[in-house]
């Protein structure tokens, strides 16, 4: 069972999270409000926070600069990952992960079925890293957005968290990018 070290010191990240919405608002959006506050209240940084009509190429902009930007550790987004004809979050996030995470889906889909039953099977959650970010696709309801903070990353995101997280194995995200090939390797 996941514990905190109390002996470590907290490591906030800069958190941006984006919602995938056709109708809302900053006025209204409660998801992306709902992961604003958990986030700031955990202490970390809000890095940025927009809202996105459910459109892939308008998803994956808004994506691709803040996985270029070097203040922005993690993305996390809020809609889109149903099956609807306008659900298109994994369509456009998922071709830009350089590696899935799957256990992120699995778990996300255990801890639903837990408070919803089989309804967790309309949602297509899913993650993955690009660029040294990590990127979580959450739906867009804000009873998932808790569930998926409270129960999955408030603890992964901390770098006290143990046997282990994703804070403490940031720094090695990106090695496949700065290590040489071996010198003389055939394969």
């Amino acid at each position: 069972m996941a514990s905190i070290d109390e002996t470590k010191q907290f490591i906030p990240l800069n958190i941006a999270v984006l919602t995938v919405s056709d109708t809302r608002a900053l006025a209204d959006d409660k998801s992306g409000q709902t992961l604003a506050d958990r986030i700031t209240a955990a202490g970390h940084h809000l890095a940025a926070r927009e809202i996105v009509t459910d459109d892939v190429e308008a998803i994956r902009a808004v994506v691709r600069r803040w996985i270029a930007d070097s203040g922005v550790d993690v993305v996390v987004t809020t809609g889109g990952t149903g099956f609807t004809g306008r659900d298109v979050t994994p369509e456009a996030i998922e071709p830009l992960f350089e590696k899935r995470m799957d256990g992120f889906s699995i778990a996300f889909h255990m801890m639903s079925h837990a408070k919803i039953g089989t309804s967790t099977i309309q949602s297509r959650a899913t993650a993955g890293v690009a660029g040294a970010t990590y990127i979580f696709c959450l739906p867009g309801s804000p009873g998932a957005c808790r569930d998926g903070w409270d129960g999955i990353l408030a603890a992964q995101l901390d770098y006290r968290t143990r046997p282990c997280n994703f804070v403490e194995i940031m720094p090695r995200l990106d090695e496949h990018l700065r290590r040489p090939k071996a010198q003389g390797a055939t394969v």
